[in-house]
């Protein structure tokens, strides 16, 4: 497709971020490893700038284009404040589309970086709708939240990260699992770790209920879902995988995986245990592929991306307190 990215555009990226995004490390827990039977690292984005890595895509893309009318974009709340942050840091002023029911921490964190916020509901509202006429009438940049080349580049240096550890660590990935909800961090990702580890398998995690991308792997074609339940992981919540994003994930990744909402919050649980770390729902689905046997860590050495914590400390101690039913 015209606009492919590829491994130069990641390593470019790179170079923007650099001095700009936190390089996150590679986390293992001995007593989890022998639990599991083999090797689990877990890549914990959830440290990075705005708590997800959604501001490495959202940096490199208003770094690297023409935006000088300023920023909109739209997002339940982590590419939201990943644009902000981004936005803010390089002068430019934006305007954030966000469902009125996203959590309050990710409402807070937009604003706190300066993006005036446009609410619509998720239920009979047309974000993207939304997002144009803000865009037409202030002659501003839509900057989407990952059917964009720069923003899977700049997602991929979470995958280039993953590389530089394990190269440097003398460490080679059997397989590397991301969270997955249009597909941008997964089309980084496997960009950059098919380069330079070929033999490692990418997988995707999902929710159930919200598995369009494990569905469209296995047709070989974009699906979207219907009758989708409500999820507590709402940084995932999307209907249908990305264009370019799946025409890049349908040739790299090996499978889709689909987690329940029980594996999720064990998931959180070890995340918080095992790791002393906060992990939001949808922030937590790959390590749940990892510890619930959809990716068998037994044997193997396997990376898990935490890709955010921005969740409600209330609804965080709940689901934390309630525990995997």
């Amino acid at each position: 497709m015209p606009g492919m990215p590829s491994y130069a555009d990641i390593e470019s990226a790179a170079r923007r971020l650099a001095g700009k995004a936190v390089v996150t490390p590679l986390l293992e827990s001995p007593r989890l490893n022998d639990i599991l039977g083999g090797r689990l690292l877990v890549k914990p984005e959830c440290l990075q700038l705005t708590g997800s890595f959604k501001f490495r895509g959202a940096f490199n893309r208003i770094a690297g284009g023409t935006t000088e009318n300023g920023i909109v974009a739209y997002s339940s709340g982590n590419h939201a404040q990943g644009v902000a942050a981004a936005a803010s840091m390089l002068g430019h002023p934006a305007v954030i589309v966000m469902p009125g029911d996203a959590p309050a921490i990710k409402m807070a964190g937009t604003r706190s970086w300066g993006a005036d916020i446009v609410t619509y509901s998720r239920h009979d509202e047309a974000r993207e709708e939304i997002a144009r006429s803000v865009a037409l009438a202030g002659g501003m940049t839509i900057v989407p939240p990952y059917d964009d080349p720069m923003i899977i580049a700049g997602q991929g240096t979470v995958g280039l990260e993953i590389a530089d550890a394990c190269a440097g660590r003398g460490i080679t990935p059997d397989a590397v699992i991301t969270c997955c909800g249009g597909g941008g961090l997964t089309a980084g990702v496997a960009l950059a770790i098919n380069h330079r580890f070929p033999d490692c398998a990418i997988h995707t995690a999902e929710p159930e209920g919200w598995d369009d991308t494990a569905r469209s792997l296995v047709k070989g074609k974009r699906l979207s879902v219907t009758g989708t339940p409500a999820s507590i992981c709402d940084a995932l919540l999307a209907r249908r995988p990305g264009e370019l994003t799946f025409d890049i994930n349908r040739n790299l990744v090996h499978s889709g995986t689909v987690v329940t909402e029980s594996a999720v919050i064990e998931a959180m649980v070890t995340a918080l245990t095992s790791f002393k770390l906060v992990a939001e729902p949808g922030g937590a689905v790959a390590l749940a592929s990892a510890i619930s046997g959809e990716v068998p860590v037994n044997g193997r050495t396997i990376v898990a991306i935490i890709s955010g914590g921005n969740i409600d400390a209330d609804v965080f101690a709940e689901l934390v307190a309630r525990g995997p039913s």
